[in-house]
C-alpha cells in the first residue's frame, strides 16, 4: 500500500531526534521483543545511483565487492548508519546516496552480516530477490571519518585477498 504521494526527503537530523526521543523514553531494564512483521519498518539502501521516486532497484547487477559477480539479491537495511556504508563503498561515479526504499516482496536477514558471520543482525541488514521501490531520499546524512573509510577499505580488501565473497546461497 504506497502511503506517500510526493518524493520524501528525510534528513538524517531527524531521524537522529526520533532515535534519540525512543531511547530516552525507554529504560534499561525493558526490551524491545523481536518480530517477523517488518512491514512497518523504515528500509534503507545506500548507493552511487541517481535515483527518482518510484525507481526499481534490482538484481541482477554486478555487486559492488569482492570479485563483482552479478547479483541475484538487492539489499537494504533498517539503520541508516549500514546504509551511509552502502553509499560511502559503491563502485562509480558520482556522490553517495541513501535512499528509503520498500521491498516489493519478501525479504530475508543478509546472510553476510547475520548469524553465518556475525551474532544476530546488528546491521538489521536484509536482501531480497525482488527489486526495492525507491520513496524518498535522506539528503542530508554524515559519512564516516577518513579514518573509518580507510580501516573499512582495508578490511574488504583483506577479505578480498583471502578469497572470502559474499554468501549468494
Amino acid at each position: 500500500m504506497r502511503q506517500c504521494a510526493s518524493f520524501l526527503t528525510v534528513s538524517a537530523q531527524d531521524i537522529y531526534k526520533s532515535v534519540t526521543a525512543l531511547k530516552a523514553n525507554r529504560t534499561e531494564d525493558k526490551s524491545i521483543e523481536p518480530t517477523d512483521d517488518l512491514s512497518s519498518q523504515k528500509f534503507y539502501h545506500g548507493t552511487r545511483a541517481d535515483l527518482k521516486q518510484d525507481d526499481l532497484i534490482e538484481a541482477g547487477f554486478n555487486s559492488n565487492y569482492g570479485k563483482r559477480k552479478r547479483g541475484t539479491y538487492v539489499y537494504l537495511t533498517a539503520t541508516l548508519d549500514a546504509a551511509v556504508w552502502g553509499a560511502e563503498l559503491a563502485l562509480g561515479e558520482g556522490p553517495g546516496r541513501v535512499y528509503i526504499v520498500e521491498p516489493t516482496g519478501p525479504i530475508e536477514d543478509d546472510p553476510n552480516l547475520t548469524d553465518k558471520r556475525f551474532p544476530g543482525n546488528p546491521t538489521k541488514s536484509y536482501r531480497s530477490r525482488n527489486p526495492l521501490r525507491v520513496v524518498g531520499e535522506v539528503t542530508d546524512w554524515q559519512g564516516h571519518t577518513p579514518e573509518q573509510l580507510r580501516a573499512m577499505k582495508e578490511h574488504l580488501d583483506h577479505l578480498n585477498q583471502l578469497g572470502i565473497e559474499a554468501i549468494e546461497d
